[in-house]
């Protein structure tokens, strides 16, 4: 029986957990297995564990141990940071800036707010998906407490000027918070530099374990967050509930081995996705969404002009990439990345996400490439 060759190239959606991470977590499970806020020495072991982990994570984005927050994953950290923000800073102001390229943990959050009485402005973006930083100023008005914004789009991998962003922002006596879940382990983020007053991110992004996340609080900031779940006292209140020690420790080895190996790593990366670009390129009709923005090295988002983009999909059957849109409700939507730089339904549908990671090889490129062009060379064939 030939097994047909496979290739994962959906390193934004998650990543495998690094097998130095599964040999790290794996004492939690049945040896270290107690709960971390029990008071002996079962639950001072674990605890032990979280709070080494909780220094590894804060190592990675250059930020104090205490201003980390485990939780579920970034999405719960979402909801934590945006309704505990306004639910304590509502007295001052109603209204939040965000852009429209956000990840849904962020908009679906928004929209809830919005529900609450809170006025959201969405920022528009170009054709690179840049936005334009004389209009996040002109949107900041008297009743503004926040301004939440991405560094690094999980889409397009454009990373936004966060420096330029944070000196608008600061300037105007309003909090910044950001989404950096996508940039986290692949390229250098440091909290001192940015001065974020709150940022989200995840385990399962840079090869650690699903289901843990982390949030974080600029101290020094002075940024006022009220606690909206309840049950329990861990976390200091801000995320009740018994810990996920073994994914938490997880989490620590992954962000450890991120910041021994992002540099070299991220250099090679690059290089693979310059190489699948030129070959794509090579295609009529086809187009790099953000190419010529600030990138993340590991992604690509690539649309193909005059394709039927269920079509290419199916086809695609021996590669893992993603379609760049939202599946909700088994109906296909184009991207609302996508379309808020301005391609239409049909070229958003016919747009392919590819990001790179650990185990993508040359020759994976190769293969990819060469899958891609036949592809594409057949479906053209078949509208002529």
């Amino acid at each position: 029986m030939i097994t047909k060759k496979k290739i994962y190239l959906d390193y934004n959606a998650t990543t495998p957990v690094d097998k130095r991470v599964v040999q790290e977590m794996l004492p939690y499970f049945t040896e270290i297995f107690g709960n971390a806020s029990s008071d002996h020495f079962y639950g001072w072991d674990a605890a032990e564990g979280v709070e080494l982990a909780r220094e590894k994570v804060s190592n990675l984005v250059n930020c104090k141990p205490t201003e980390i927050t485990f939780t579920s994953g970034a999405t719960e950290a979402a909801n934590l940071a945006l309704f505990g923000f306004c639910k304590k800073n509502s007295p001052k102001g109603k209204h939040i800036i965000t852009c429209k390229t956000e990840h849904k943990a962020v908009l679906d959050t928004m929209q809830a707010l919005k529900n609450d009485g809170f006025r959201i402005t969405y920022l528009n973006v170009d054709t690179e998906g840049n936005i334009d930083l004389e209009e996040l100023e002109r949107s900041i008005n008297s009743e503004t407490i926040l301004v939440c914004l991405m560094l690094a789009n999980n889409e397009t991998g454009l990373i936004h000027p966060m420096k330029e962003i944070k000196e608008i922002v600061h300037e105007k006596d309003v909090k910044l918070m950001s989404d950096i879940t996508q940039a986290v382990g692949k390229i250098p983020v440091d909290m001192k530099e940015l001065n974020l007053d709150i940022a989200i991110f995840s385990s399962h992004k840079l090869y650690g374990p699903k289901g843990v996340g982390a949030l974080y609080i600029n101290k020094k900031n002075k940024v006022e967050v009220d606690q909206t779940v309840f049950g329990g006292g861990q976390e200091k209140g801000m995320r009740p509930g018994t810990l996920n020690v073994p994914g938490i420790v997880g989490f620590g080895k992954a962000a450890e081995i991120a910041a021994d190996e992002m540099e070299e790593e991220s250099l090679r990366i690059s290089k693979l996705r310059n190489k699948l670009e030129a070959l794509l390129e090579e295609i009529e009709d086809v187009h790099i969404n953000s190419k010529n923005a600030d990138r993340l090295p590991n992604t690509t988002n690539v649309s193909f002009g005059n394709i039927d983009g269920n079509q290419l999909m199916r086809k695609l059957n021996s590669l893992a990439v993603s379609r760049g849109s939202a599946c909700t409700s088994n109906l296909i939507k184009p991207s609302h990345v996508l379309k808020a730089m301005g391609l239409s339904d049909e070229l958003a549908l016919s747009s392919l996400r590819i990001s790179l990671g650990r185990n993508t090889t040359l020759a994976d490129i190769e293969f990819t490439a060469e899958e891609i062009i036949k592809t594409v060379h057949q479906l053209k064939k078949l509208v002529v």
